[in-house]
C-alpha cells in the first residue's frame, strides 16, 4: 500500500474520481463487482496505476458455520484480478443458521467466538495469495457474555491469525461515544503496530435516540474523528495509508475535496493531487 490519501471507489462518484483527482489508493466493495468484468471505471484506476483493494462484506467471518468456499474464492478472485496487494473484511456476522441478517452484526466478545473467527480467517487465508486486513466494526450494542474488551480481542485474533488490521478511527470513535468511554484511550489500546490501513467517516446523532452517535458514512467528518487520525499518525512509527469512506448523500465535488484534504492535513500526508 502507498503512503497517502484514498477513497472508497462507489458508482456515484466514480466520474469525479477519474477526471478530478489521483487517490493514492482506492477501495472497492469486493460483492458489487464481478472479477471477469469489471466496471471500467475501476480498471482505468488500474491502469493509471493506482492500487485497487477489494473490501469484503459478506463473509460473515464470524458466523458459527464455516466460511463459504464461493465467497472466499470471489474475494480472491477480485484480488487477482485487481492485481491488489491484500484484501480486507470485517471482524462480524451477516447470516445465521442459513439466514442473512442484512447488516454488519458484532460477534460476542468469547473465547469461544474467538476460536470460531479465528477458523473461518484462516480458511480464508488459505485461498488467498495476498495478505488479510480485518476491520472491527462500529456496533450499537455488546453482548452481554463478553470476555474481553474490544482491544484484547483483537489482539488476540491478530495474533492467533496474523491478519493485518484495518483500523477505521469512525467506529473507534462511534463504539467509545456509545460505550461512555474514553476515544483516546480506547485508540492507545489497539495493536496499531498491525495497522495495514485506515478508513475515516462521518457520522452523527442518532434522530431517535440522542446520544446515540451512528457512524452513517453520508455525513461530514467530524472533528472528533479527525482528531483521532492525529493521535493515531503520533502513535505510529510512519503515517499509515488512509481513505475516506462514503456511501451516499454525496456532497459537491468541492466539498469532497476539501474533506479529503482535511484528512491529509490530519494525517500529515500530501493533499490529494488534482
Amino acid at each position: 500500500m502507498p503512503a497517502g490519501v484514498g477513497i472508497g471507489w462507489r458508482p456515484e462518484i466514480a466520474g469525479w474520481v477519474a477526471g478530478r483527482i489521483a487517490p493514492a489508493f482506492c477501495e472497492v466493495i469486493a460483492e458489487s463487482i464481478a472479477p471477469a468484468a469489471t466496471p471500467r471505471g475501476v480498471v482505468e484506476l488500474r491502469e493509471r496505476g493506482i492500487p485497487v483493494v477489494p473490501h469484503g462484506v459478506r463473509l460473515s467471518l464470524g458466523s458459527t458455520e464455516p466460511v463459504d468456499d464461493r465467497r472466499v474464492a470471489h474475494l480472491a478472485a477480485c484480488a487477482a484480478a485487481l492485481q491488489a496487494p491484500l484484501v480486507s473484511e470485517h471482524v462480524a456476522f451477516v447470516r445465521a443458521g442459513g439466514r442473512e441478517v442484512g447488516h454488519l452484526l458484532p460477534v460476542p466478545r468469547t473465547r469461544e467466538a474467538l476460536d470460531v473467527l479465528a477458523g473461518n480467517i484462516r480458511r480464508t487465508q488459505a485461498e488467498l495469495d495476498v495478505p488479510l486486513a480485518l476491520e472491527p466494526i462500529a456496533a450499537l450494542f455488546d453482548w452481554p457474555d463478553d470476555e474481553y474488551t474490544e482491544p484484547d480481542f483483537l489482539t488476540a485474533l491478530l495474533e492467533r491469525t496474523g491478519a493485518l488490521l484495518l483500523l477505521d478511527v469512525a467506529n473507534v470513535y462511534a463504539n467509545a461515544v456509545n460505550r461512555g468511554q474514553d476515544p483516546e484511550a480506547v485508540l492507545d489500546r489497539f495493536p496499531l503496530e498491525r495497522v495495514a490501513y485506515v478508513h475515516v467517516a462521518g457520522g452523527a446523532e442518532h434522530p431517535d435516540d440522542p446520544g446515540l452517535y451512528h457512524d452513517t458514512h453520508t455525513h461530514p467528518v467530524p472533528s472528533a474523528v479527525l482528531g483521532l487520525v492525529e493521535l493515531l499518525v503520533e502513535r505510529t512509527a510512519a503515517a499509515p495509508p488512509i481513505m475516506l469512506e462514503r456511501d451516499g448523500r454525496y456532497p459537491s465535488a468541492a466539498e469532497l475535496e476539501a474533506e479529503l484534504d482535511a484528512i491529509a492535513a490530519a494525517a500529515g500526508h500530501l493533499a490529494v493531487v488534482r
